[in-house]
């Protein structure tokens, strides 16, 4: 499947080393302030080539909008927006041809289709997220209409855990660290990893603030469970936890449970979801990511004909894909939210009553 999402759809198209990548937003309200600048900003952010600490692979990742945009708003309809790959360099790919790299989906692509794109990895590789994030971002228009933020940052990187979750500072940081006192060690362990040919994995933490009560569908399509798919389902990411997840589990009810006070809840070990519906309070997500599994070592692997042989990697890949994998993770957490928002629209009669009943027609 290449659709995500219920009422606000997203459909990405291309490949790594294709003439183009892109995406289909559907379900967008008409008369929603389209802001190309931001859409693009959003693109800088994750584009690669910025830094050493990143793929070499200078793409400037501009995004032309085709559709669904008439004098600066929204319409309503369908919107295509297409980024056009200029910094290909296919033939680093022709001795992996005919081979699987280990850690990648060569070897599951080629028996699941028969047949492979292997330059760059095609369908399969991250570069695709860069149309997630160009959908995202009007997701993040969207939500900024109503007061809800979303946010992201480095938490650990080769497991060098950071105390402190400063989220301004992460936005001026390289590798978008979120504690300023564990950021040169961080980032000294992926430029370790990249002089020695390896990558490290790393950790990002995404909060969505503002977001009100009652977004989720239970049972089948719950907030909680909705995040993590979408998480789950971006390149190299292999855990996903909602507030304190798996620290959860070391904890006894007493300690666990968010006691809930006229003022509001009194801590937040739920992650802002509970029974698959937000309460009300910030929307906490760790998205875990696996190291790169391009590196530049020798390993061993077999041939499209079963025959074994080793793998010596050529090209330009990033020592640590959590980094922009930062910018993914809101662009994802925008869609979900904003998919939840409109799905929830209609659930109560008085919301129905506001917009159809006789006196309100008037103003449709």
């Amino acid at each position: 499947m290449n659709t995500f999402g219920k009422k606000l759809t997203l459909t990405t198209f291309g490949e790594s080393h294709g003439k183009a990548i892109g995406c289909i937003l559907d379900g967008l309200p008409a008369g929603l302030s389209i802001d190309e600048a931001f859409i693009q900003s959003e693109l800088d952010r994750r584009k690669p080539g910025k830094s050493p600490l990143e793929t070499g692979r200078k793409e400037e990742d501009k995004v032309e909008i085709l559709s669904g945009v008439f004098e600066g708003l929204s319409t309503g309809t369908p919107i295509a927006m297409i980024i056009y790959n200029t910094n290909q360099k296919s033939k680093d790919y022709d001795n992996v041809k005919d081979l699987f790299r280990p850690g990648h989906a060569d070897f599951t692509y080629f028996h699941k289709y028969g047949l492979r794109d292997y330059r760059g990895g095609g369908r399969s590789s991250a570069r695709e997220t860069a149309a997630r994030v160009a959908g995202g971002a009007i997701a993040k228009l969207m939500l900024q209409e109503l007061d809800i933020s979303i946010q992201s940052g480095l938490c650990e990187v080769d497991g060098i855990k950071g105390r402190v979750q400063d989220f301004a500072y992460a936005k001026t940081s390289k590798l978008y660290a979120l504690d300023p006192g564990m950021e040169k060690a961080q980032e000294a362990a992926i430029l370790n990893a990249k002089n020695s040919h390896d990558s490290v994995g790393g950790v990002v933490l995404t909060t969505a603030t503002g977001v009100p009560v009652g977004l989720g569908e239970p049972l089948y399509y719950k907030l909680d469970a909705v995040l993590a798919e979408a998480m789950m389902g971006i390149n190299a990411a292999k855990a996903v936890e909602i507030g304190d997840g798996i620290a959860s589990t070391h904890l006894k009810g007493s300690q666990n449970n968010d006691e809930i006070t006229l003022s509001g809840f009194k801590s937040n070990h739920a992650g802002g979801i509970l029974g698959g519906i937000s309460n009300g309070d910030t929307v906490i997500v760790k998205t875990h990511f696996k190291p790169t599994p391009s590196i530049f070592k020798s390993q061993h692997t077999i041939t499209t004909q079963n025959k074994e042989v080793t793998c010596e990697l050529k090209g330009r890949h990033d020592p640590c894909v959590a980094i922009r994998g930062a910018v993914v993770c809101e662009a994802m957490m925008a869609l979900v939210l904003a998919d939840m928002v409109l799905l929830n629209m209609g659930k109560k009669m008085e919301h129905l009553k506001t917009l159809y009943s006789k006196s309100s027609r008037k103003n449709l």
